[in-house]
């Protein structure tokens, strides 16, 4: 029996999808990381966690994005052969207006992170097209649609690898998971795709992202294949290296393994790995030929009452008076809230002021004595002073740092995830410090953002400088001024534990 699709309907479900996982978590993604954040021993670790339980349930009431990287949209379609379209334009045409209209929506403006011409002007398009579409033909009447936004800190840890027949898939994975460092912010889900060819590996690791969170649904029945095998084996493992939340040494790093295989060549044994990040966004809705298929709301009661308490460790700083002797005070792992004014800028920023250095011209900003943020925040809309605004990964701007803090006088950093060893180096040199932001709970940051303002490169639109003026921002210190990492003594402070048996992981 043909269905007829209407173009406004499919157009319709798109857009509603990618508005709706912008604010609302999976479900079995927020129960996997309130067990995780239940059972951890971390208290960095679990703080971490709070704070992403915490936006999270602010989004879904406040219908904000959870992370201020609103992702590079990603569709699995699935048409069926009896499916004819009552369209002017082609499928391809119809998912990006649909991603058009969902990240221009006035009532929840999303972030656009879309770049033309990627190795060239890299260009803005605005409006966050063109989506990565795939697309399958299969028997039936419907149209079967995946979305998914995939954030690019976590795309950006990707791994690849062409094994010889014989090679460990495991061992690999455990080698490569050390080396994706905490800029895929975990705790997160990781997607393996094995066999194939490279780009079937590729497509297989990021389809298993869909799957929903049950692992422990596998524990208890035990495996019936090899994947789930897999899953079992690397779901321990991976969790006994101690990486934990957000890198800061615990408990869980990964809530999920998926595993998903195709028949390959007899000479290859291709896998990759793709991690989801805290902000999961994913949705699925069918169409048949009888309007559009539009999101059903969870309840909010889904979500845990997780409160963020204010210890008697916290450190209260002041960012207008904040001393270079204050910060040699600063311990790795110390929580501190910050209250003030500070600048923000981010990987075009920083290209441009490092140009602008080596020219001998003067900066828009005097950067003097103070902090800039690494972030690039959503539009605000209705009354807020600025939209959702989480850290991006510091480690993209490693190699600008040593000239940004001998040349401009710049104090401290924040960002989230780890720093390389030349930002360490750099850091250490000029007795500065590196302080990390959760990454994954950019609604709740921004409720410390009490005032912002354009500084400098206003063309750079989302990567302008800005200057916030916030009041208690949490963060935690992860590169002291002697340049000691949390995010390496940490992990291993953990690892230690859980091999020596003092703490266990389930």
């Amino acid at each position: 029996m043909t269905t007829v699709i209407k173009e406004a309907d499919l157009i319709e479900s798109v857009a509603d999808a990618l508005q709706f996982i912008s604010y609302y978590h999976p479900v079995d993604f927020i129960q996997a990381v309130h067990q995780a954040y239940e059972r951890e021993a971390n208290p960095a670790a679990k703080d971490a966690m709070a704070q992403i339980l915490i936006n999270s349930r602010m989004c879904a009431m406040g219908h904000r994005p959870i992370c201020q990287d609103t992702g590079i949209v990603t569709v699995f379609v699935e048409v069926g052969m009896d499916v004819q379209w009552d369209a002017s334009q082609g499928l391809t045409d119809m998912v990006n207006e649909g991603v058009r209209r969902a990240y221009s929506n006035p009532d929840n403006v999303l972030r656009a992170s879309i770049l033309s011409d990627p190795d060239g002007a890299r260009k803005n398009t605005g409006d966050n097209t063109p989506a990565v579409i795939h697309y399958n033909i299969v028997p039936g009447n419907t149209v079967d649609v995946h979305v998914a936004a995939k954030g690019g800190g976590s795309e950006a840890k990707t791994k690849f690898a062409m094994l010889n027949p014989s090679d460990s898939v495991v061992d690999w994975v455990l080698d490569m998971v050390p080396k994706m460092g905490a800029g895929w912010c975990p705790p997160g889900m990781l997607g393996i795709g094995i066999g194939g060819t490279a780009e079937k590996a590729m497509l297989l690791a990021k389809e298993a992202l869909l799957d929903p969170v049950d692992i422990q649904d596998l524990q208890a029945r035990g495996a019936s294949n090899r994947c789930e095998e897999l899953r079992l084996e690397l779901y321990d493992k991976v969790n006994r290296l101690g990486i934990g939340a957000q890198g800061l040494g615990g408990l869980t790093t990964v809530l999920d393994v998926k595993v998903k295989d195709y028949p390959t060549h007899a000479a290859n044994k291709a896998v990759a790995i793709i991690p989801n990040c805290a902000a999961t966004r994913h949705a699925h809705f069918t169409l048949k030929g009888d309007g559009p298929a539009l999101q059903t709301p969870p309840s909010l009661d889904d979500w845990p009452e997780i409160s963020w308490e204010v210890s008697d460790t916290v450190r209260r700083v002041n960012l207008d008076t904040v001393s270079a002797e204050d910060v040699k005070q600063w311990q790795p792992g110390d929580t501190i809230l910050l209250s003030g004014k500070m600048l923000t800028g981010r990987d075009a920023a920083h290209k441009k002021m490092t140009d602008m250095l080596a020219k001998g011209e003067k900066l828009p900003v005097d950067m003097t004595g103070r902090f800039i943020y690494y972030v690039g925040p959503v539009d605000p809309v209705r009354d807020e002073v600025v939209g959702p605004a989480g850290p991006t990964t510091a480690t993209r701007m490693d190699k600008f740092t040593r000239t940004m803090l001998e040349e401009t006088g710049l104090l401290g950093m924040i960002g989230k995830a780890e720093r390389g060893p030349i930002a360490i180096e750099a850091i250490r040199d000029n007795e500065s410090v590196y302080l990390m932001a959760v990454g994954g709970a950019a609604y709740l940051v921004a409720q410390a953002i009490k005032s912002a303002k354009v500084l400098g490169f206003p063309e750079l639109g989302m990567e302008a400088i800005y200057e916030f003026d916030v009041k208690d921002m949490p963060v935690t210190v992860a590169v002291d001024s002697k340049g000691e990492s949390i995010h390496k003594t940490g992990p291993q402070m953990w690892r230690a534990k859980i091999e020596e048996g003092v703490v266990t992981v389930s």
